[in-house]
């Protein structure tokens, strides 16, 4: 008999590691979103897993640090869904419309609504600082949207780019309190509803 390949073996410890972390993450994001962060203990989120509470501290850490990483992957699908915007081939305002429908799909998973829900009294001075750095990438990244779109005249130039970007996230983040999953619409045709309703306005034509 050949002897294990010790790469492989190594390879797929790893593999069950990440597995057992992401399914933490997952476990705690959903219990955060629920009783709010002040409100649940590790000891809910290892009674949720049949797992011990000490397995949580070593593989992710104390309770805001299970936080942060919840947070940190919201944050940065936004970061990736703003990229991916980036590099298509259409008009600035079509780009606008696109990531504001991924933005607001996002924060309706477990992991952007964990953003959206969590309070700067949930993080300390240092938490606070990587999540407000981070919030900030997502911010800076939908200004440069907005104002391609101002350069290429899809959109009205004269809307202050910082008021029109808090005024759109402002209504589409409010989507993660309100927003039922057992209602008639699906997440998707809810956000579209509401990017269709901020891009092109409810005037009667």
């Amino acid at each position: 008999m050949s002897p294990e390949n010790p790469f492989l073996n190594h390879e797929k410890k790893e593999q069950e590691r990440q597995a057992k972390r992401d399914a933490v993450l997952l476990a705690a994001v959903k219990i955060f979103n629920e009783q709010g962060f002040h409100s649940t203990s590790l000891d809910d989120v290892a009674k949720s897993l049949g797992i011990s509470k000490p397995t949580i501290y070593h593989y992710l850490g104390n309770k805001e640090q299970v936080l942060l990483t919840c947070v940190e992957i919201g944050l940065q699908q936004l970061i990736e869904a703003a990229k991916d915007v980036e590099k298509q081939s259409i008009s600035g305002f079509e780009k606008l419309r696109r990531f504001l429908f991924l933005y607001g799909c996002r924060n309706l998973d477990d992991f952007g609504r964990c953003v959206i829900l969590t309070h700067d009294d949930a993080l300390s001075k240092e938490g606070l600082v990587k999540f407000k750095a981070l919030k900030r990438v997502v911010h800076e990244a939908l200004l440069n949207i907005i104002r391609d779109a101002q350069l290429d005249q899809s959109i009205n130039a004269e809307h202050d780019p910082k008021i029109l970007a808090a005024t759109l996230t402002g209504a589409i983040n409010w989507s993660a309190k309100w927003y039922n999953p057992n209602g008639v619409l699906s997440k998707e045709e809810t956000i579209q509803k509401m990017v269709d309703i901020l891009t092109y306005g409810f005037e009667k034509k």
